[in-house]
């Protein structure tokens, strides 16, 4: 399968400086580069995309790794769906793709746009996140789950009350339990809160189904115990008022769709 395999092989470096994201890792994919830069002329494509980057002749990503099958480290390379979706939106504007590890909570607050130029990590398109970011067209459909182990006596949102739900903090899955007097314990991320529900520190585990399910395939020992229908969609993060940027994003976006490369990305990363 064709998937740009050019701009994948990203090798993810360590930062040399600190990052202004608060909570923020300093995994990125090139250290290198002065921020602030006006892109110049792709080299791929040889089109002047006239965007301003924070990375001269670079696009830079911010994701919060591990989100699997989203975006999580392989080899040292920072792969998954949206690295996938991301690598294509550099191609098509002749940049290098810039994978940088943030928190999740930096992308949604939109603190991200001092050192990223735009936020793929699964993050769900929420009118309260749309105060602070921009969002793309949707590109994928994610309701929301709740997991459990089989034999724990949690077959649903009512019969986990009284028990430490997982959840990963600043998510819709967050919310959702507080809202309906869940017992949530946050986590960092998702490798964190699936690790909380495999070793029993947590009795069950609440988010997004592309990501729960994905993490318990193959495991017999656990099930998911309730679906719940959110009618959440994803969508890429863009800073506030960058129409040019925004405008990109949804061009690659209406072609990665139009072509079917979307379908073999999501077939890649979840299967059937």
């Amino acid at each position: 399968m064709k998937l740009r395999q050019s701009l994948l092989a990203i090798a993810v470096l360590t930062a040399a400086g600190s990052l202004a994201l608060t909570g923020c890792s300093t995994g990125s994919t090139d250290a290198g580069g002065d921020t602030g830069s006006t892109a110049s002329s792709g080299t791929d494509s040889g089109t002047d995309t006239g965007l301003k980057t924070v990375v001269d002749g670079k696009l830079t990503v911010c994701s919060d790794i591990p989100y699997e099958p989203f975006e999580s480290m392989k080899d040292g390379k920072a792969v998954g769906f949206d690295i996938d979706i991301t690598a294509a939106i550099a191609e098509d504007l002749g940049l290098e793709l810039n994978v940088v590890d943030s928190s999740f909570d930096a992308i949604t607050s939109g603190l991200f746009k001092t050192d990223c130029d735009i936020a793929a990590s699964s993050i769900s398109i929420t009118d309260e996140r749309k105060q602070n970011v921009d969002f793309s067209d949707p590109y994928y459909d994610d309701d929301l789950v709740l997991i459990a182990k089989k034999g724990s006596g949690i077959t649903s949102i009512e019969t986990a009350k009284g028990q430490e739900i997982g959840v990963q903090t600043a998510t819709t899955g967050e919310a959702y339990g507080q809202e309906n007097g869940l017992s949530t314990i946050g986590y960092e991320d998702s490798g964190l809160q699936i690790q909380s529900l495999k070793s029993g520190a947590t009795a069950g585990s609440l988010g997004n189904q592309s990501v729960l399910k994905f993490a318990i395939k193959g495991e017999s020992d656990f099930e998911v115990v309730e679906e719940i229908k959110t009618g959440e969609q994803l969508g890429i993060a863009v800073p506030k008022g960058n129409a040019d940027m925004l405008a990109a994003v949804n061009k690659t976006l209406g072609e990665l769709k139009s072509s079917g490369d979307l379908d073999k990305f999501e077939a890649e990363w979840f299967g059937n």
